[in-house]
């Protein structure tokens, strides 16, 4: 009987042993794939930051290349703003001008008036 419980015990060893020898096979396999899989990440995720990298330089100069021209282009705007208000200055002169010219033409009407009036008065007498 002690020799069927330790044939028991030896074929219950064996299976165990057999069992684990799949389990550490499927656990094997399982971690090359992940290594393998870590490898193509890596490689990729290395590509796309080299990609990113590339883009934002050209970024980078794009950005310096409006930069300059902004900074060519602000002494235009100040000119524009300054002839806009030389030119309202020289409206609102040129309404003051037209005002006073106003009242001197009909100071001059008047005037002209007077002596139209005068001459006709003279020829009469």
């Amino acid at each position: 009987m002690i020799e069927i419980a330790v044939l028991i015990i030896a074929l219950a060893f064996a299976v165990l042993v057999i069992a684990l020898i799949m389990l550490l096979n499927k656990a094997s396999k399982a971690i090359d794939e992940a290594t393998t899989s870590l490898r193509v990440l890596t490689s990729d995720v290395n590509v796309t930051l080299h990609q990113t990298n590339d883009i934002l330089a050209k970024a980078n100069v794009l950005v310096e290349d409006v930069n300059t021209k902004v900074s060519t282009i602000d002494p235009l705007f100040v000119a524009i703003a300054d002839l806009s208000e030389s030119v309202s200055d020289l409206n609102t002169q040129a309404r003051s001008i037209g005002h006073k010219a106003g009242s001197i033409g009909k100071v001059g009407a008047v005037t002209g008036a007077a002596k139209v009036a005068s001459k006709l008065f003279r020829k009469s007498k």
